[in-house]
């Protein structure tokens, strides 16, 4: 896989399950992606509420925060305000082929099933969607109502992924972070980036 290939956007919203997203993010840019980062307003509640992380509105100060915490590249990666219409993300002809909604909350789900795009997020979405490219949502949300899984069922007729947020224990999970280890996995392995965070299933057990 080439440089320009390794795209990708994340978009971060206000649903439960902040640690997903920064231990996804961390992930993708130590396997050297380029990373174009959206946040919704709902999301930095939620990131101070559950991880303790404090992003500021603007752009460029979320992402030295960032930077900060995770001792990244920062060339690898963009934060994009919730307005930036003229960002890559915003167009077809230069948005990454990969996006994933990390925790992606049931009002995200429903705006991005009906094509909303009244966010750049939702943008984001809809471009991918358009452009035959890989979605997959990181739903969190317990339980489900018959509108969720109605979106749910729409999107997943249309080509998106929906992985819920719902981690597995046959590894053993000594820790939260062993669980949140567990859906990030699964993530990278649907991207089909390499990841040695969880073995897959059968694996060590013939070991």
């Amino acid at each position: 896989m080439n440089k320009q290939q390794k795209t990708i956007t994340l978009a971060f919203t206000g649903a439960s399950g902040a640690p997903y997203g920064l231990r996804l993010l961390e992930c993708l840019l130590a396997a050297d992606y380029q990373v174009y980062l959206l946040i919704s307003s709902a999301a930095r509640v939620v990131m101070a509420t559950e991880h303790g992380l404090k992003l500021p509105s603007g752009p460029d100060a979320a992402k030295q925060v960032l930077v900060e915490q995770l001792g990244c590249n920062p060339e690898r990666l963009v934060v994009c305000g919730k307005d930036d219409w003229f960002s890559p993300v915003a167009s077809g002809s230069a948005a990454p082929k990969q996006m994933v909604v990390c925790p992606c909350s049931a009002g995200s789900v429903a705006a991005i099933a009906h094509g909303m795009s009244d966010n750049l997020i939702e943008r984001a979405a809809d471009v991918v969607m358009k452009e035959r490219g890989q979605l997959l949502l990181v739903v969190r949300e317990t339980p489900f109502s018959t509108l969720h899984l109605e979106n749910m069922h729409k999107l997943s007729q249309l080509g998106v992924t929906i992985m819920p947020a719902a981690p597995g224990f046959y590894h053993q999970p000594q820790s939260i972070d062993d669980l949140v280890d567990f859906m990030v996995a699964r993530i990278l392995d649907h991207l089909g980036v390499e990841q040695k965070l969880v073995p897959r299933w059968g694996y060590d057990q013939r070991s």
